[in-house]
């Protein structure tokens, strides 16, 4: 069965199985949480430091939730790259270097 999460753009099976094992079993368990928290708690149930592609993945799915109109370049996880964020509804997701 899919998970509801896998509608977020970037987030397939193994990702979705992740936010799940963290509590978050549906889209809008992300709104208001801190990506850069869910990343360290992703690294801490998994024992290493994952990627961090998978941060970017965290920050793209918290914008996702948050945001009922969306940029669509915005979805992508490489435009959440570690750099600061100018786009129109990224401000409150502006991460530093």
């Amino acid at each position: 069965m899919r998970s509801p999460l896998e509608e977020i753009p970037g987030v397939g099976k193994r990702i979705a199985a992740v936010m799940e094992a963290l509590g978050i079993r549906q889209i809008s368990d992300l709104r208001g949480r801190d990506p850069e928290e869910l990343y360290l708690q992703e690294c801490l149930m998994k024992g290493y430091r994952e990627d961090r592609c998978a941060l970017y993945v965290w920050r793209a799915a918290v914008y996702y939730a948050e945001n009922e109109k969306r940029d669509p370049k915005m979805l992508k996880w490489w435009y959440w790259k570690d750099r600061p964020y100018r786009a129109k509804g990224a401000e409150k997701h502006e991460f530093a270097e």
